[in-house]
């Protein structure tokens, strides 16, 4: 049974071809049961409209990226999986099979690499192990979430990435950039940890893939920006 993680995506934007959701054709007329999380939405939606995340030729390569960008630029991630697709080694079983020193080579942009190609082969490992793609689309959500967590390397933020983005779940990926956007609006207490504001727009966002992919994608994008 072929893994529908290497399939080719057909959706491609502006900046080149993207696995998730495509827009629709108009705003949703609600993206939260929460009129201020609404509203912030909105916001950011009007200042840099639709974000097509996220950026990657494959499920499987959105998984790829969602480990190497941990802890460095996307700048740099993209970079090493541009190395990858020029070395042919976005699959799991050719990174498994690959030589170890090209293999670092190749991650070298993403820095870190050693500790990256350890925590890549790990889940290149668990992923060919448990079925491919499926074994993230088919198990409830928490039960997905939780065989993530148990891959080395692979912390909340990237799991919920991974699920959100390559397995088109209802996933909401928590960071940084988030969690100061709901402080600055008044929305959540400062020091609230990352694992409860995940829970709260968890809660209140409407059950649409299409919002949950541009929550996290238009909150990076405005944290960049500096807003």
């Amino acid at each position: 049974m072929s893994d529908p993680g290497l399939a080719p995506t057909p959706w491609r934007g502006p900046e080149g071809p993207f696995v998730g959701t495509p827009p629709p054709a108009r705003a949703p007329r609600r993206w939260a049961h929460d009129e201020r999380l609404d509203a912030l939405l909105r916001e950011l939606f009007a200042a840099h409209g639709p974000q097509r995340w996220w950026p990657a030729r494959t499920p499987y390569e959105v998984c790829v990226g969602a480990l190497l960008v941990q802890h460095t630029t996307w700048r740099g991630a993209e970079r090493a999986l541009a190395n990858l697709r020029a070395a042919r080694l976005l699959s799991p079983a050719r990174q498994l099979a690959a030589d170890a020193g090209a293999l670092g080579r190749a991650l070298r942009p993403s820095g870190t690499w050693r500790l990256k190609r350890a925590r890549l082969l790990a889940f290149a490992d668990w992923y060919r192990a448990a079925g491919g793609l499926r074994a993230l689309t088919e198990p409830p959500l928490e039960r997905a979430r939780t065989a993530l967590l148990g891959v080395p390397g692979v912390g909340p933020e990237t799991a919920d990435a991974m699920l959100c983005y390559a397995a088109a779940r209802h996933a909401v990926v928590m960071d940084v950039y988030a969690r100061r956007l709901l402080v600055s609006r008044g929305l959540v207490p400062a020091g609230l940890d990352l694992a409860r504001c995940r829970a709260f727009v968890a809660e209140r966002l409407v059950r649409s893939q299409w919002v949950h992919e541009e929550f996290h994608a238009l909150c990076v994008r405005a944290g960049r920006a500096g807003r």
